[in-house]
């Protein structure tokens, strides 16, 4: 039993949570498709997407798996990675290895019963992943960089999934919310060591908070400026005519829940996004209260009804096509 917990550790299914951004071309498409009364197609896409969503659950965990056997050496060295279980010797470098392997054998398999195209998408990501282990990762913001090019592509994918392709503005916000969100795991990794008094520097090696403190500042001005240009751009509007005015109307929550997790990286919390819904009230209400109100926005016809009166409409663009989101 002790055994199988271990193994449940290692593949961190806590995080699967992060895999939501493969829904995200589904949950914009269903909201045109609804408004269209095109229903038909809603079950096979469905399933495509929650397909999607565990294929990319299965990769993660396979580098999970692979990634704390190589870095097993360097987490004994910090006060909360040396508990994870190849750094504290539960489980064996060779045995998660091999977990990895299978995990990421799973994967693919299950991207291919959906599309090449998914096969593809998933093997790019695999891709990524190597690359970080093989060096990225000890590129300062490089690996930032790339763990949020990661999630971009999990967005991506989700559209690849369902057969519709995505808005670019979509990518960027889910792009530089993840550059946000990885620049405070650095700064909450570091903030613990200093706290603990041990020596641990992450593979980049960033100099001081104050390089991290830049960088969070940065990202999360660049994060809340796209998600607002892509609320208020021409491409938002074609989609969902006054349903744009309401998602823009959701930026104060954007601001809320960014704050927070500075304040979290600060305090040296942790940056799981379980642990962040279940211990930090801030962040369980802003992220509820986003994700009904744009569930309101997207799917109540009578709030759609009243951004109508209350904002003026974008007359110059027209009606899309349901394959796009």
């Amino acid at each position: 039993m002790n055994r199988f917990r271990d193994m449940l550790r290692l593949a961190r299914p806590g995080d699967w949570t992060k895999n939501s951004f493969v829904l995200l071309a589904f949950i914009f498409w269903l909201a045109n498709a609804m408004r269209a009364n095109e229903m038909s197609e809603v079950s096979p896409k469905a399933i495509a997407a929650l397909t999607a969503f565990a294929a990319f659950c299965l990769v993660a965990s396979g580098f999970y798996c692979i990634n704390d056997a190589i870095d097993a050496e360097k987490d004994r060295g910090h006060p909360t990675k040396r508990t994870r279980p190849v750094a504290s010797e539960a489980i064996s470098q060779t045995f998660a290895v091999g977990m990895g392997i299978v995990l990421l054998m799973a994967s693919f398999a299950t991207a291919l019963s959906i599309s090449r195209a998914l096969f593809v998408a998933i093997a790019l990501y695999g891709l990524l992943q190597l690359a970080y282990n093989w060096g990225l990762k000890r590129v300062a913001v490089v690996d930032v960089m790339t763990i949020a090019t990661g999630f971009a592509l999990r967005a991506a994918a989700g559209a690849v999934a369902i057969d519709v392709r995505i808005s670019p503005w979509l990518v960027l916000c889910v792009f530089f919310l993840c550059l946000f969100l990885g620049c405070t795991k650095r700064m909450a990794d570091l903030v613990i060591a200093e706290r603990a008094g041990c020596a641990w520097k992450s593979a980049a090696e960033y100099r001081g908070k104050e390089e991290l403190q830049w960088l969070l500042g940065v990202s999360a001005v660049i994060t809340t400026l796209m998600y607002l240009s892509y609320t208020l751009s021409e491409h938002t509007w074609q989609l969902y005519g006054a349903r744009a005015s309401g998602l823009a109307m959701l930026t104060p929550i954007v601001l809320v829940a960014i704050h927070r997790f500075w304040r979290r990286a600060n305090e040296g919390s942790s940056d799981s996004p379980l642990d962040a819904l279940r211990t930090d009230r801030v962040v369980r209400w802003s992220i509820v209260l986003f994700v009904v109100l744009l569930g309101a926005v997207l799917f109540v016809p009578q709030v759609v009804q009243v951004l109508e009166r209350v904002f003026l409409a974008n007359h110059s663009v027209l009606p899309t096509p349901l394959n796009q989101g």
